[in-house]
C-alpha cells in the first residue's frame, strides 16, 4: 500500500512543509476540520433541496401539474445519492495516484463548480427540455463531488478520541446538518420576503448558490490546511487510513459496508422527513406562507442541534447501540401519527418539526461510522465512505420523493410506512452487528 509520501503530489509535499510546525494533533483540532467540512457540505445540499421545491418544478418543469412538477424535480434531486458511490470510486483512484490533497481539491471544486452552474441555470422558458437535462447533470456532479470529497477525518476523529467519549466525538460530524440548514433556511427566507416573487422566481434564488460556492472554497483551503500538514500525514499513515481500491474493499468488507449502510436508515429517512419533504408538503398542500416555515425549520434545527449534543452525552453513558436502537423504536413510534400534524394548521407543523427534529439530533447524532470499528484499519478509509455512500442512498436518496408520492395518493399517515421501514432495517442491522454492543464494552 501506497504512504503519503509516495502518492502525494509536489503541491501537497510543499505544503506539509510549510505547515510543519511540530505541533501535536487533539482530537478537538480534528473536530474543528470535520465541523467546516460538513457545515459547507449540508449548506450546499440544503440550498438546492430548498430550491428543488420552492424553484425548480416552476423553472424547469412549468408544463407539469405542481405536485408532478415536485415529484420530477424530487427525482433530479435522487440523482446526487446515485453518483456518490461512483464519486468515491473516481476519486479514489485519484486519491491512489495522486494524495488526499489532491483528492480533495478536486473534488471540492467540483462541487463548487457544479453548485456555481445551477445558479446560471436557463429555465423551461429559455431553452426547453434542456433545462431538465442540464439540471440533472449538474446534480450528478454535485453527488460525485460529496462521494470524492470524503477526507477521513471523521475515521481519523473517532480512533483518535478518548475511550469514555466516543459517543461525543462520533456526534460531532452530525453537527453539521442542522448548521447548514439553519442558514440555508434564513437565507431563502429573507430572500422570499424581501423580494417580489417574479424577482425571486427569476434571480433572487441563484443568491443562495454563489454563496454555496463561496463557502466551499473557503472550507477546502480550511481542510487542506488541515489535511497536508505533517502531522496529520503521520497520523493517517501510523492509523493505515489509506486508500484501499473499491474493488478489494468491497469484496473484503461486503457485510460490514451492507450493515453499515443499514444500521442509520431509521435516522437518515427521518433526515428528509422533516427537511424536504415537510417543506414540499406544506407549500403544495396548505395555504402556509414558505417564510413562515423556513423560520419554523431554522428554530426546529436548533433544537435538533441540542439533541444531537445530547446523544453524545447519551451514547457515552448507554452506549452508541443502545441509543441507536431506543431512537429507532421512537422513530417507529412517530411514524404511526406525526405525519398527520401537518395537517393540523400552524400548531400541528410546529409540533410535528420539532420533535421530529428532537427524535432526529438523538438519532443522527450517532449515526455516523455506527460500524467502522468492524472495518478493518486497512480499509476503513474507503469502506467508511463507501458506507455513507449506501446508506444515504438508501435512506435518504428517494425519500422526500417517495413520501410525497405516499402522501398525495394515500393520505398523510402513509408517508409514515417510509419511516417505519426505515427503523425496522436499523433495528435488524443493530440485532445482526451485536459486535457494536461488544466494542464499546471492550
Amino acid at each position: 500500500m501506497s504512504s503519503p509520501s509516495t502518492t502525494a503530489t509536489q503541491a501537497e509535499r510543499d505544503a506539509r512543509q510549510i505547515n510543519d510546525d511540530g505541533h501535536g494533533v487533539s482530537p478537538g483540532e480534528i473536530s474543528i476540520g470535520v465541523v467546516i467540512g460538513r457545515t459547507s457540505e449540508f449548506f450546499d445540499f440544503f440550498v438546492y433541496a430548498i430550491a428543488s421545491v420552492l424553484v425548480f418544478p416552476k423553472l424547469v418543469f412549468p408544463y407539469l401539474d405542481p405536485l408532478q412538477g415536485t415529484l420530477a424535480s424530487f427525482a433530479i434531486f435522487a440523482l446526487a445519492f446515485l453518483a456518490r458511490p461512483v464519486g468515491t470510486a473516481i476519486f479514489t483512484a485519484v486519491d491512489l495516484a495522486y494524495g488526499r490533497g489532491a483528492r480533495l481539491t478536486v473534488a471540492l471544486f467540483l462541487l463548487g463548480g457544479s453548485t456555481a452552474a445551477i445558479a446560471f441555470l436557463p429555465g423551461h422558458a429559455a431553452v426547453g427540455s434542456l433545462s431538465a437535462v442540464l439540471l440533472a447533470l449538474f446534480r450528478m456532479g454535485q453527488g460525485a463531488a460529496i462521494g470524492g470529497s470524503w477526507d477521513g477525518l471523521a475515521s481519523l476523529l473517532a480512533l483518535n478520541a478518548p475511550k469514555d467519549r466516543r459517543g461525543w466525538y462520533a456526534m460531532i460530524p452530525q453537527l453539521g446538518a442542522p448548521l447548514g440548514l439553519i442558514v440555508a433556511s434564513l437565507l431563502f427566507a429573507f430572500l422570499i420576503w424581501a423580494l417580489p416573487a417574479a424577482d425571486f422566481l427569476d434571480w433572487g434564488w441563484r443568491y443562495p448558490f454563489c454563496v454555496a460556492f463561496a463557502i466551499n472554497v473557503v472550507a477546502l483551503f480550511a481542510r487542506l490546511r488541515i489535511v497536508v500538514t505533517p502531522e496529520y500525514a503521520r497520523l493517517f499513515e501510523t492509523r493505515t487510513l489509506q486508500p484501499a481500491p473499491v474493488g478489494e474493499t468491497i469484496r473484503r468488507e461486503w457485510r460490514v459496508i451492507v450493515l453499515g449502510a443499514f444500521a442509520p436508515l431509521a435516522s437518515f429517512a427521518m433526515f428528509h422527513m422533516v427537511t424536504v419533504y415537510p417543506l414540499s408538503w406544506v407549500f403544495l398542500f396548505t395555504s402556509e406562507s414558505p417564510v413562515r416555515f423556513l423560520l419554523i425549520e431554522a428554530v426546529a434545527a436548533a433544537f435538533g442541534t441540542v439533541a444531537i449534543l445530547a446523544s453524545g452525552r447519551l451514547a457515552d453513558r448507554y452506549g452508541r447501540r443502545n441509543v441507536l436502537a431506543g431512537t429507532a423504536v421512537a422513530i417507529a413510534a412517530f411514524s404511526g401519527f406525526a405525519p398527520q400534524l401537518l395537517d393540523a394548521g400552524e400548531v400541528g407543523e410546529t409540533a410535528f418539526m420539532l420533535v421530529g427534529f428532537i427524535l432526529l439530533g438523538l438519532a443522527f447524532g450517532q449515526s455516523s461510522g455506527a460500524l467502522s470499528a468492524s472495518l478493518s484499519l486497512a480499509r476503513r478509509y474507503t469502506g467508511s465512505a463507501l458506507t455513507a455512500d449506501l446508506a444515504w442512498l438508501f435512506g435518504a436518496g428517494f425519500a422526500p420523493m417517495v413520501a410525497l408520492w405516499l402522501s398525495a395518493n394515500y393520505g398523510l399517515l402513509a408517508s409514515g410506512a417510509y419511516l417505519l421501514s426505515g427503523a425496522i432495517a436499523t433495528l435488524a442491522a443493530l440485532w445482526l452487528n451485536r459486535d457494536l454492543g461488544r466494542q464499546e464494552q471492550g
